[in-house]
């Protein structure tokens, strides 16, 4: 491993132990996973008995409380996988959906949903986009009213991941009108925890180009009565929440997309160097070197963006810009890095079962999750325009909300 002041001896043994395991546990299965379009309760369990789904979370709910940077190696790890499907659905139960539980919910939440998730007995899902909203949490239409010790939640949502094979989900719902007087006319904005087979709760399968594995749903709610206590935090406090939530789902993302990043790379490599043609191997020749070239000097760029960032929120602030700047300049080069993969193999990187033509189809989706790239490149230049070319924003050390 290329040294680094981010990591410890200790993240090189856990980065070591975790690659084994997914070699052993993951690698063999995950292409039956991703035709199926779903992953197997048994992972989810090994996942857990292995302590990889409450890796930043209470010890008091089974989670390990470990550093920033050890969820980095298992993401990175994750995302070598080569699978996108697979990091998407565990990526959204372990630093998603869960995330809010460990950040705000009381003990009756930890006890009963955050602790079975962690130990892989309970998938949790996030349920936020709505039809016609997509990044817009001012437009969100799904309402949750106050019925005496229960709310009556009615509503859409959709791009669910895990939404075929949650046990719960953490829904956002607006539990009050709002007044306009929020950040983004957001006020209103609650956090509910909603168990998948409560009546009136109906999942429809959503087919989808990539991250075929992750498991993707539109969920309607039909005046589904959701018990009172499973709000998570205060009612009316969700989008703070969220806030924070958020910029931790976007540095997950950009994580993610470096471990993806370095299997196409390798995978183009391999190709590149063993492929036969007249007079040597293209790995041999100017034009193609020249783009990996290019590529690995771009992937080394964007690790450090990523791991500065980390760096940054671990320190207890909030580095908003950063984490879209990370975001954003990952997961573009990701789709940029496919592409030129499926490009470099040939006529065999174009056939449908190819691991190439699944990173491409893959890659498009972290683009649009967590908020398009249009919307980061938006909070980035409202950041560096409001503050001026000398302002931490500019110089990457922005501290403010989405």
């Amino acid at each position: 491993m290329v040294r680094s002041p981010y990591f410890t001896a200790d993240h090189a043994t856990f980065r070591e132990r975790t690659r084994e395991f997914l070699a052993a546990e993951v690698m063999p299965s995950a292409a039956a996973w991703d035709q199926e379009g779903r992953l197997p309760r048994s992972l989810w369990k090994s996942l857990g008995e292995q302590g990889l789904l409450g890796l930043l979370h209470p010890r008091g709910a089974g989670g390990g409380e470990r550093d920033l940077f050890t969820s980095v190696v298992f993401l990175e790890e994750l995302g070598r996988t080569g699978f996108g499907g697979l990091r998407a659905a565990i990526s959204v139960h372990a630093y998603m959906a869960t995330h809010y539980l460990a950040l705000a919910g009381g003990p009756g939440l930890q006890r009963d949903y955050l602790a079975p998730a962690v130990a892989g007995e309970r998938v949790a899902a996030l349920a936020i986009t709505e039809p016609g909203t997509g990044a817009d949490l001012s437009g969100l239409t799904t309402t949750a009213e106050r019925d005496g010790d229960h709310f009556v939640v009615r509503g859409v949502k959709t791009m669910v991941s895990n939404g075929t094979a949650a046990d719960f989900h953490v829904v956002a719902v607006r539990t009050s009108p709002d007044t306009g007087t929020g950040p983004y006319g957001t006020t209103g904005l609650s956090l509910l925890v909603i168990d998948s087979g409560l009546p009136g709760l109906t999942t429809t399968p959503t087919p989808t180009l990539g991250w075929r594995a992750a498991g993707t749903a539109t969920v309607a709610y039909e005046d589904v009565r959701v018990p009172a206590d499973r709000v998570i935090g205060r009612v009316d406090a969700g989008f703070y929440y969220l806030m924070r939530g958020l910029q931790l789902e976007r540095l997950v993302a950009a994580v993610l997309a470096l471990g993806g990043m370095d299997r196409c790379l390798d995978d183009t490599r391999r190709c590149l160097t063993e492929r036969r043609l007249s007079g040597g191997t293209p790995a041999e020749r100017q034009a193609p070197a020249h783009r990996i070239a290019d590529l690995a000097t771009e992937l080394a760029a964007a690790r450090q963006l990523v791991h500065h960032t980390a760096w940054l929120y671990e320190q207890g602030d909030l580095p908003a810009t950063e984490c879209s700047m990370a975001k954003l300049h990952t997961t573009e080069l990701a789709c940029r890095m496919a592409d030129a993969g499926l490009h470099l193999q040939g006529a065999q990187g174009y056939l449908d079962s190819s691991d190439a033509a699944r990173t491409y189809r893959d890659a498009r989706a972290a683009t649009l999750a967590a908020g398009p790239s249009e919307v980061m490149r938006d909070l980035i230049g409202r950041a560096v325009l409001r503050s001026g070319p000398d302002s931490p924003a500019a110089r990457g050390g922005a501290r403010e909300g989405a």
